[in-house]
């Protein structure tokens, strides 16, 4: 088995990133639950998963604090995996994926999902990077700084 590099004190917060949510599987289960999955069952289900591989993600996501485990809402013996303010916050990142790939991964007469406004049906507009002032901001008017 191929041993893995971690990023875990990487400078990068991409790197850093990528350590906790880089793995496709999590960002699957990351998507199934902002769409309201909450249980093993139903993440295996969506995502046809092995067990064994799910089980070591989902432990991997709650010990990164992205979810959490709690008793399930109907008082079954069952948990569930319910995303902390840490995984709701992944919500942009996973908009700015799939608007991504909706320009760059899709031809316009494929089949695929759509994220809409609920309240009037609208397709959302692409994210975009504003400054502190509201200007729109670019990759060239961005520097990466350091920290110090």
């Amino acid at each position: 088995m191929v041993k893995r590099t971690s990023f875990e004190k990487a400078e990068c917060p991409i790197a850093r990133s990528l350590d906790v949510i880089g793995d496709g599987w999590s960002l699957l289960i990351i998507r199934d639950a902002l769409a309201g999955k909450r249980r093993f069952s139903e993440f295996q289900k969506s995502l046809g998963t092995a067990k064994n591989i799910l089980a070591a993600r989902l432990r991997m996501l709650v010990a990164q604090g992205i979810f959490e485990l709690k008793a399930a809402a109907d008082g079954s013996a069952h948990q569930e995996y319910v995303l902390t303010d840490k995984g709701k916050d992944l919500f942009p990142v996973m908009v700015a994926l799939r608007q991504w790939a909706d320009v760059h991964l899709f031809t316009p007469d494929e089949i695929c999902t759509h994220l809409v406004d609920r309240r009037n049906g609208q397709p959302l507009r692409r994210l975009e990077l504003r400054a502190d002032d509201g200007r729109l901001l670019q990759r060239q008017d961005i520097a990466i700084v350091r920290s110090d």
